[in-house]
């Protein structure tokens, strides 16, 4: 077998042992470098002052990336990004940290 074909198999084996939960070995998360945060929020029907109180953001932060004035940096880029994709998950873990 070639080397090509032995890289394609070996990525292959690691593809199905990572979709089985046998591994997280050599996966990266994707972080977007952009989100909307104003789509994100507004998806949720909260005003800024309500979306910033419940997932803890500060306000002037969020008026501020919604403004373009400044971009969330990769730690809230990564938490707006579960924020929109399944929002009652973190306020479940925000729920039960706070307990």
């Amino acid at each position: 077998m070639t080397k090509a074909g032995e890289r394609l198999l070996k990525s292959a084996r690691k593809v199905r042992a990572f979709a089985r939960g046998e591994t997280t070995k050599g996966f990266v998360v994707h972080v977007p470098e952009r989100v909307d945060v104003k789509a994100v929020r507004a998806k949720l029907g909260m005003t800024q002052q309500e979306f910033a109180l419940r997932y803890g953001f500060a306000y002037d932060a969020l008026r501020d990336w919604e403004s373009h004035r400044r971009q969330p940096d990769r730690a809230a880029r990564v938490l707006l990004t579960v924020i929109d994709y399944k929002p009652e998950v973190v306020e479940e873990a925000l729920n039960r940290a706070t307990v």
